[in-house]
């Protein structure tokens, strides 16, 4: 089964300096349909307008991943962590006890774009910690994200796999699918064949039971997939 999350579906946040989409609900926006799915609870689209940011806040008990499509982010946390994350960049912060942190676009010209996932980890009250990697785009399906840290991937406290997909014009590509294990892809460029469903940049697809999935493109795409329990 294949349920489709449209773009012009999500919450939507505007507070001048940011601009943001919801996959689920978030904050002021609430879809009792929308809550998450499975151990995946947040898909956020922020869009940050030049010099301005998130002031520093906590977090505890989450798996909070960020990937920057466009821009940087200027990041700082209370593990003593100063970093710029690029476009491409890849982070995962262990919330666990706590870590308190800020994310800022320091550029006074250019806009920062990023995607803000959370995922409730399986064992609550773990030390924090702090992830960032650059992954070389590799056609296909490429893992980002897994339990163990296979492969140099970064590593999560949840049986959750992360992978980013990348296809060029006419491309496609399979990938298995348990039938005990709950699927996730969010659209992040591009279009998206997805057994003959069609997702636009934003789009979404919850997918169950569904066994061998076959994702094609005739445009050329980006998209992450989540293997979620």
């Amino acid at each position: 089964m294949i349920t489709v999350r449209k773009n012009y579906e999500r919450g939507i946040t505007e507070l001048g300096w940011l601009h943001s989409k919801h996959t689920f609900s978030f904050g002021d926006y609430y879809d009792p349909c929308y809550r998450g799915v499975s151990a995946l609870r947040v898909v956020n689209d922020d869009h940050v307008e030049p010099g301005t940011g998130f002031p520093p806040h906590s977090h505890q008990d989450m798996e909070i991943i960020t990937y920057v499509t466009h821009g940087t982010i200027e990041h700082k946390d209370n593990l003593d962590n100063i970093e710029t994350i690029t476009a491409g960049e890849f982070q995962l912060m262990s919330a666990g006890t706590e870590i308190t942190h800020s994310e800022y676009n320091t550029s006074q010209t250019d806009p920062l774009r990023f995607l803000q996932i959370w995922i409730t980890p399986h064992e609550m009250g773990v030390t924090p910690s702090y992830q960032q990697k650059y992954f070389t785009r590799e056609q296909g399906i490429q893992l980002i994200v897994s339990p163990d840290g296979r492969d140099g991937t970064l590593r999560i406290h949840q049986d959750a796999f992360l992978y980013r997909v990348l296809l060029e014009r006419n491309g496609r590509v399979f990938q298995e699918q348990l039938d005990e294990r709950t699927a996730y892809i969010h659209v992040v460029s591009g279009i998206l064949d997805i057994e003959g469903k069609l997702l636009k940049e934003g789009d979404g697809a919850i997918i169950q039971h569904v066994g061998l999935l076959r994702l094609r493109t005739e445009l050329g795409t980006e998209a992450l997939f989540f293997d979620l329990p």
